[in-house]
């Protein structure tokens, strides 16, 4: 009988990585102020890309995931717009960032990789960020490939402030 695969085993280094990494940029309570109660929500999840390919749209009982800049959202309640035969579709189930950037459904823009994109692009891509995803749609999670390397093994260098185009203060 086969053991678990070996990016299985390494989950709970990659969650303690991901919760190391983000302990340190946790916001301070300024003088004077009262501290807000911590919201609960779910756990923070990592989700290989197959693992995010599940939630596509393509099933009524399952929710809708895409994820802009390796931060995974529940758009289920824009069902309209990201369910099975809408008009974004093609942005669920993966890491969607240069389509998003590029404002392109184009099949070879539906990625995480932001190489070569302009400066006019990236700074559409924090504003549909900021302003669509971040305010409209849940975090369920993050892509592995931000704190795994390929292999699965944790990036014991991973720096969630030095992720380019990224503000770990702004995400939470």
């Amino acid at each position: 009988m086969a053991g678990p695969a070996p990016g299985r085993r390494l989950w709970p280094l990659a969650a303690l990585a991901l919760a190391l990494a983000l302990a340190p940029e946790l916001p301070a309570v300024q003088a004077g102020q009262t501290p807000r109660p911590a919201e609960r929500g779910p756990p923070v999840r990592l989700f290989t890309e197959e693992e995010l390919a599940r939630f596509g749209g393509e099933e009524e009982d399952q929710p809708i995931y895409m994820a802009v800049k390796g931060v995974v959202f529940d758009v289920t309640s824009g069902k309209e717009f990201y369910g099975r035969g809408a008009p974004y579709n093609a942005l669920t189930g993966k890491d969607s960032t240069r389509g998003v950037a590029k404002m392109s459904l184009d099949p070879a823009d539906l990625t995480h990789d932001t190489t070569g994109l302009t400066a006019e692009e990236l700074r559409s891509l924090d504003d549909v960020f900021t302003t669509v995803y971040k305010a409209k749609y849940p975090i369920v999670g993050y892509t592995a490939r931000r704190i795994l390397n390929e292999d699965g093994s944790p990036n014991l260098d991973f720096k969630p402030e030095d992720q380019p185009h990224f503000d770990i203060k702004d995400e939470f």
